[in-house]
């Protein structure tokens, strides 16, 4: 659980350099998905490392979408991919 929440801060952090006025969308869009896959069994690591990587694929998929450096996901980066 600890490590989600680190994850979502992390996402919240990265929206925040976004085109201003797209910034509500991702974030209301990070808060759904992170809201609709809190049944996950937090007990099988396989699962939660899935939604790790695909956490930070996509960041990095609109933050390419953006123009925005891909560095600024490195603590994402080190979050989800260890």
């Amino acid at each position: 659980m600890e490590k989600a929440l680190r994850v979502y801060g992390e996402v919240l952090r990265l929206v925040r350099r976004l085109p201003k006025d797209t910034r509500p969308y991702y974030a209301k869009y990070a808060r759904e998905n992170f809201v609709n896959y809190r049944e996950v069994d937090a007990g099988d690591p396989k699962a939660l490392d899935e939604l790790f990587h695909r956490a930070y694929n996509h960041s990095i998929w609109v933050l390419n979408k953006y123009s925005v450096e891909e560095s600024a996901a490195h603590r994402l980066k080190e979050i989800c991919l260890g």
